[in-house]
């Protein structure tokens, strides 16, 4: 059995092309240029520049359509940040600007499209909310998303005085989304229903006080939910059943003897569901966890 996937893999290496379009999004105030494209090749991990954008201002967080034809980036900004759209030629890796809106908040720091390609969802941090946006046929926004408050705040008042909304993410059913507050720590819930957004049930799943929840992700099959949570080093693991989170293990992103200040990021499973990487600042490390496929839980295998 070892054997026959070890050939199936080998098989797959040498068919698959290793040549990928590579996108990075980033902060424009210190000489950078936009969202850069690059050729990435996936056996050497060599790249080169292909394109960028030039005028638009912190792209810091990218998305696809599910066609892989159009970018959306947020523009990290306050005084009510932006949502911007491009098109994107796969023969010549270069992005068109098709139209920008405001993301009705300050500072919008991630965005997630459903995979019908019909609907973006935005997060505010500094605005403390959360858009959804209507897509049109030809990739760019519609006007007049709809907006949703969050209220409330947490026992860390330098960084949890009031909502502060980090991330926002569809469900594998793309009926359910849920939206990180970093400010309250709480899990809001959501549910699609004829294009706009309604509360949930449950409304919410709070996590640990002080904990400041920001980046969230689900295993393939949808069985199991994680966040990871920037304020304490830690992640969560949920059993996710019908709209549920039942919080069911906690796990340091840290090792046992690291006294240095840290705060964590990002978090991401393999595309097999058998790994979780979760990003440490400070420690400057990511986190590696295999996930026990039976009851979801982690155990840390290293920090690289």
């Amino acid at each position: 059995m070892s054997i026959t996937l070890i050939a199936e893999i080998e098989a797959q290496k040498k068919t698959a092309n290793p040549n990928k379009y590579l996108l990075v999004g980033t902060y424009t105030g210190k000489g950078s240029e936009g969202i850069y494209v690059y050729k990435f090749n996936t056996k050497t991990g060599d790249f080169k520049a292909v394109s960028n954008t030039k005028g638009i201002n912190n792209p810091s967080f990218l998305d696809f359509s599910p066609n892989k034809k159009f970018v959306y980036s947020v523009n990290e900004t306050g005084n009510l940040g932006g949502i911007s759209s491009f098109s994107f030629n796969q023969k010549t890796g270069e992005l068109k600007l098709l139209n920008s809106s405001s993301a009705n908040g300050d500072h919008p720091c991630h965005l997630s499209m459903n995979t019908d390609g019909k609907h973006l969802a935005t997060a505010n941090y500094s605005g403390g909310n959360l858009c959804l946006f209507e897509i049109n046929a030809d990739g760019s926004l519609k006007e007049n998303p709809q907006v949703i408050q969050h209220q409330g705040s947490g026992p860390k008042k330098d960084r949890q005085e009031k909502p502060h909304v980090h991330s926002v993410n569809w469900a594998p059913n793309q009926k359910d989304l849920y939206a990180v507050d970093l400010g309250t720590d709480k899990i809001m819930h959501y549910k699609l229903e004829n294009g706009k957004l309604i509360t949930g049930n449950p409304e919410f799943t709070q996590v640990l006080f002080g904990s400041g929840p920001r980046h969230f992700t689900f295993t393939p099959n949808g069985k199991f939910a994680y966040v990871i949570q920037e304020l304490n080093n830690g992640i969560t693991t949920f059993r996710h059943d019908n709209g549920f989170l039942k919080p069911i293990d906690g796990s340091p992103t840290l090792p046992a003897d690291y006294m240095g200040e840290n705060s964590t990021a990002d978090i991401h499973i393999s595309p097999d569901g058998k790994f979780l990487y979760g990003s440490n600042r400070g420690h400057n490390s990511i986190t590696i966890y295999a996930i026990n496929q039976m009851d979801g839980k982690l155990q840390m295998i290293d920090n690289q």
